[in-house]
């Protein structure tokens, strides 16, 4: 599967506050928080172990090493930590192997920032290896740069990625509007000082200072993310 991009009027919106716009990627651009979920209990499932409901929204967002580290201990399945990393990434990356679905108004939108050039950055704590797939279908023609959690020492909830990602682009954190559909990535994104768009796919995230939650990325265009930065 491959990223078309639609045609779109340069014109349709204007304002210079903003200099970068930074995506997240799974649950955010494209519909897999799911994909994750049903890797993680089938895979503990053949360890002999069932994943509760209530684990879902501790690990939805986190780094892999975090959200593994978390379900050996919840579960106390015997399996080493690296194992257990390596085995997930595959099988996630056999999954998405055919492309991903994208959620509604994720096109739209990367076409809308690639008409006015600005500048995007995909920021993710998915491992490269995923991301390089998922690529695919989003076009990697449409960012900038890309960020990976295996490429971090810290990825979210710290803020380094979305600093990493500012400075490589050259632009200031608080002139970037970041959209996250997760409280792990809400909070990453708001400690490197951005304005914050939530879309929130799993858990739900509440309203806060310096934070706009919305329902859907079909809300979220140029104009809307231009207001969230002072000008």
């Amino acid at each position: 599967m491959t990223s078309s991009i639609p045609a779109v009027d340069p014109r349709r919106a204007a304002g210079p506050a903003l200099q970068a716009v930074l995506l997240d990627m799974d649950g955010t651009l494209v519909d897999t928080e799911g994909f994750w979920w049903d890797v993680e209990v089938a895979v503990f499932a053949e360890l002999g172990h069932r994943l509760l409901e209530e684990y879902r929204e501790v690990v939805v967002g986190g780094p892999m090493a975090r959200s593994a580290s978390f379900l050996i201990r919840a579960t106390g399945a015997k399996i080493a930590l690296a194992e257990l990393t390596a085995l997930l990434n595959t099988r996630f990356a056999e999954m998405i192997g055919h492309g991903v679905p994208l959620m509604p108004g994720a096109r739209r939108l990367l076409a809308e920032l690639a008409a006015h050039s600005v500048p995007t950055a995909l920021v993710s704590a998915s491992h490269r290896e995923i991301i390089d797939r998922v690529l695919l279908t989003l076009g990697a023609e449409n960012f900038s740069l890309t960020v990976a959690g295996d490429e971090m020492e810290r990825t979210k909830p710290h803020p380094d990625p979305y600093l990493l990602a500012a400075r490589r682009l050259g632009v200031d954190p608080a002139r970037c509007a970041v959209v996250e559909d997760t409280l792990t990535g809400v909070t990453a994104a708001e400690a490197a000082g951005c304005a914050v768009v939530a879309v929130p796919s799993v858990g739900a995230i509440p309203p806060a200072a310096g934070r706009t939650v919305v329902g859907s990325l079909e809300e979220v265009d140029l104009r809307f993310l231009r207001g969230l930065v002072p000008g």
